[in-house]
């Protein structure tokens, strides 16, 4: 079941060849047990679809992969419907379903890369929807105590891409499964992004969940490459929540800079914007650099190390930094 010295360039999406000292995969609680017995004081990764990493070096201990499969309505009244996933499986794969069984929710979501059980752990959004706004709970694994536990959306303590299992338990329970609550008859959401232009260059009027799927997998495959042909995990940033003075103070020099209000009267700015404004969009360093359609993203064109593409991410905060004095967070997470 465990093996030995196994390349992990398979398992990430960013492509990186590195290695793990010892490698196993589960698909159930019971064998993600008989793993954890053989764990004999070694380090721990767990990894699902591995879309949100930056490997930068071999990891000397074992790196287990969560492959719990599943996707089950488990309760529904005449306006809801609760779906429980798991944790293991393709996210895209999970809203797709969804989709044909008429529940809507996570349609904005779409083609986002990663798994389920990333989903809750990172609180993913994209276009005015994120994972609390349709979550209902997860069963984790406690590696103390070798209990499932079940965390409702209080426990969970979502943030702007982040969630307790990120923060105070980070490193101290695997999420199984998750379930979602979602909605029968559906409100359509196309308030945010390029939606609506989008809808309306397929000429559709009368939108349902389906084809504001479509329209968000569209702009999606238009500004993202595609992981399988450019190594890369996405959004590397997140978007920076700012003062309003600091905002309108970056807006009196850049009148056009994209922004969208955010809590306790602040600002949400976007990241991509303040990347290409200092310089970094589309820049090519040998086989690495910032994707010349989406300046968030950070490309490994084959062959790049992890810490060559960390070192250009830290290159791209500190020059926003010094341009706009704001120093942007990474949302990928670093090995």
């Amino acid at each position: 079941m465990i093996q030995e010295s196994v390349s992990l360039k398979p398992y990430n999406t960013f492509g990186i060849d590195v290695n793990a000292k010892r490698f196993a995969q589960f698909s159930s609680i019971a064998e993600l047990r008989d793993v954890l017995a053989e764990l004999k004081g070694d380090q721990l990764l767990v990894i699902g679809g591995g879309s949100n990493l930056l490997l930068t070096k071999d990891f000397d201990g074992l790196v287990v992969r969560n492959q719990i499969k599943g996707i089950e309505v488990i309760k529904e009244t005449d306006e809801h419907v609760w779906v429980r996933a798991g944790a293991g499986e393709v996210w895209h794969d999970f809203v797709v379903k969804c989709i044909q069984m008429g529940y809507g929710g996570v349609e904005n979501l779409s083609l986002i890369p990663g798994n389920v059980g990333a989903s809750p752990m990172q609180n993913i959004g994209a276009y005015g929807v994120e994972i609390k706004d349709v979550f209902d709970s997860l069963e984790a694994y406690h590696l103390k105590t070798g209990k499932l536990e079940t965390f409702d959306a209080d426990a969970c303590d979502f943030g702007y891409r982040e969630s307790v299992f990120k923060r105070s338990l980070k490193g101290e329970y695997i999420i199984c499964s998750v379930t979602y609550r979602l909605d029968k008859n559906p409100t359509i959401n196309t308030s945010y992004g390029a939606i609506k232009q989008e809808l309306q260059a397929l000429k559709v009027s009368n939108p349902t969940i389906k084809d504001v799927s479509q329209a968000v997998i569209n702009i999606r495959s238009r500004k993202l490459p595609n992981p399988e042909v450019i190594g890369n995990a996405g959004s590397f940033f997140k978007n920076p929540v700012v003062d309003k003075d600091l905002f309108e103070e970056i807006k009196s020099d850049f009148e056009e800079v994209p922004n969208y209000p955010a809590p306790d009267n602040k600002v949400k700015l976007a990241a991509g914007w303040l990347i290409e404004k200092a310089g970094w969009k589309g820049k090519h360093i040998g086989n690495y650099g910032v994707h010349k359609n989406q300046a968030l993203v950070l490309v490994n064109y084959g062959g790049a190390s992890g810490s060559e593409i960390y070192d250009l991410s830290e290159s791209i905060i500190n020059d926003v930094e010094a341009k706009f004095g704001i120093r942007l967070e990474r949302e990928v997470n670093i090995i």
